[in-house]
Order: C-alpha cells, then structure tokens, then sequence
C-alpha cells in the first residue's frame, strides 16, 4: 500500500524522506507543494530531481477526500459533504465575513459525546478521521476557494468545530494543526486556528503542551445539574474540574481568554438565574462568551430561546464586565449552521436505533 503524504506534517515528512535516504529539505519543497500548491501528482514538483518523482510515484501517493455534494447558501456560506470511505461522508463548512473566512473542520465521523441538542450526537460514532482526511478538507477547501483579488488565501481562520469532539482524536488532530501552523503548509497564526472540546480536561492540558492554539469550550449550561443532562461527559469532568483546566490552558495559549460556547434552549439553561451562575462560575476565568440561538433539526426536543430572553442574558452577562457576542446563523437554509452537521456516517453505536425508539415512544 502506498504511504498517503497528507498525513504527514513537518517531522514526520523530514523522518520519511531521510528513510529514503534523501536530505531534509526535499520534504520541505514536497510539503509546499501539497498545500501551498495543491499538488495530487509528483511530476508536477519539477523542481523535484526526476528520480525522486519517480520514487515518490511508486511509493506514495497525496490522497485527498473526494467531493460527495456541494451547497451554497444564501448568505455566502458554503458546504461540503466529503466522502471518507464505507458510505461514510463528513461536512465542513465555509464562512465568509468582511474581515476573515473561516473553514469550520471535522474531526470524526459522528460523534461519541452524545451532548442531547446537536445533530451530529444524534448521528452516532464510526470512528475517528486520520490526519489525511482532516487536513483534506483544508486541502480540499482551499483550492476550491482559490485567493481573494490581492492574492490573498479566502480562509484565513480554522476552526476545530464540525463534526465530531477534536481532543478525542488528539494525535491526528494535533498533527493536522501542525500543518496548518507551519509556514511550509498553510502558515497561520495559533490565534487563528482554534480547536473546540466539550471539555476533555486531561487533553486539554496535553494541547497545551504540544499545540497551544486558541480555545473554544462548550459550556452550555451554568451549573452541573443542567450539564450532566445535556452534555453528558460534565459527568466524567465537572464545571469546577473543567474551570480549573481553562486556568491551566491560558498559561500558554496565544490568546489571553476562552471562548465559552453557549446555546440558548428555551426553558433549559437560558433563565436570568442561569446568567448570574455563569458570572460566578468564570469570575477567575479571563473569557468571552459566545452566545449560540439553537439551530433546530428534526425530533430534538428543543426550541431556541426567544430574541427578548438571548438579549436579557447578554445583559447580564455584560453588565457584570463580561465580553459576549451572540452568534449569527449562517447556512441555516443548507443545514450549516452550529450543531446541525450530520454528514453520512454508518453508525457503529446504534445510537441512531435508539434515538428512534425512544422517538416512537414520545410520538405514542
């Protein structure tokens, strides 16, 4: 089988090439060839001596996720369903805004954390993607794309938010957010790649040691009684434990905050009680808040809370010093928007089975 070099960042590419007895900058020239390139062929790396190309052609290839289906929303957003294999298909979505574009990136197919209000828990698990199929869908992004009228890359920022939990695929996520760092690859800035966790503390002390990027964490909920319903590893790692983390994080993270992820589910986590929790709970925590309308999908059980109730927390929020923006929806009419990611996955849970049962059962 054939060694696909999209899997490799920068060490690992150095390590492959001086197996192959070749000197250390050959990798470097290959590297930027695949990603500052968009090179899939060897020969196309003319700068490359025939005999390696030739090497290279035998012994590896640059395999990217192939295109499924493509949308386009009304408000410039844009979707892809890539394919990964077995009938399974991930989607990552592109946001243009006036200042940047953002490249929203998954890390598995489904997901395992089963956090009751998101499309993509109710999909159920497969496996996790490899560092190939996640850096492709950069890759895959990026050229089609292309570069804004002063030669400038359209994505400016990645986020580690589409489907799945990042931290729990953390070898190939890190080395994914190895290539995206490096000047040879795709040369951004730590404070403009960001990887989200519903707070997989352990994990997230080992991010901040290998690649500390900027931070997202989806709190949703105020206290731990909320959370244990709704996001079901606060279990495993409650608010003071994940509070604790965030602190730890911000040691050596580019920014000098957390984002907090908030969706606002009527009647659930969206009281003013709810809001005075928050102010206590991040008192010692530098963060900004990130409120989310919930995206509605089918047979959720939720309702998004009203325009007049978001704009009440807010001010809650904000009165007490706090900085919050309430999210805008984006790609909603192409099913784009936070938490409604789906993508095709052949569920290896049965998670889907029971959320159908239990569907059945409310609808008798």
């Amino acid at each position: 089988m054939k060694t696909n070099l999209l899997n490799y960042d920068l060490p690992a590419l150095t390590a492959h090439f001086a197996a192959m007895g070749e000197k250390p900058f050959r990798a470097k020239q290959v590297m930027r060839h695949i990603h500052l390139g968009g090179a899939v062929c060897f020969d196309d790396m003319t700068d490359l001596a025939k005999s390696l190309r030739e090497k290279l052609t035998e012994h590896a290839d640059i395999h990217v996720p192939a295109l499924i289906t493509e949308q386009h929303s009304a408000d410039g957003t844009r979707k892809w369903l890539l394919d990964v294999g077995t009938g399974n298909g991930v989607e990552t979505v592109f946001i243009p805004e006036e200042t940047r574009g953002t490249l929203c990136i998954s890390s598995q197919i489904g997901c395992a954390l089963e956090c009751t209000f998101c499309s993509t828990g109710r999909q159920g698990f497969n496996r996790n993607l490899t560092a190939a199929e996640i850096i492709g869908q950069l890759w895959w992004a990026n050229k089609a794309l292309g570069v804004t009228p002063k030669n400038e890359r359209v994505i400016s920022n990645v986020v580690m938010m589409g489907m799945g939990e990042p931290l729990a695929n953390f070898d190939n996520v890190i080395t994914a957010v190895n290539i995206m760092l490096d000047d040879h690859g795709y040369g951004l800035s730590r404070r403009r790649v960001t990887v989200s966790t519903s707070g997989m503390v352990p994990q997230m002390d080992k991010l901040r040691e290998a690649a500390p990027v900027a931070l997202a964490v989806s709190l949703h909920a105020s206290n731990d009684a909320v959370r244990d319903t709704i996001v079901p590893l606060n279990k495993k790692y409650p608010l003071a434990i994940l509070m604790a983390a965030c602190r730890r994080y911000l040691e050596k993270a580019p920014r000098d905050f957390i984002t907090f992820e908030y969706v606002m589910l009527q009647g659930v986590n969206d009281e003013i009680q709810h809001a005075r929790e928050l102010v206590a709970l991040v008192q010692d925590v530098p963060c900004k808040f990130n409120l989310i309308p919930f995206n509605p999908f089918p047979n959720s059980g939720y309702q998004r809370s009203s325009s007049a109730r978001i704009q009440a927390f807010r001010d809650v929020l904000q009165a007490a010093g706090l900085v919050v923006t309430v999210r805008k929806t984006r790609g909603n009419d192409i099913d784009a928007a936070c938490g409604q990611l789906a993508g095709q996955v052949q569920d290896k849970t049965r998670r889907r089975q029971k959320w159908q049962i239990l569907e059945r059962k409310e609808a008798s």
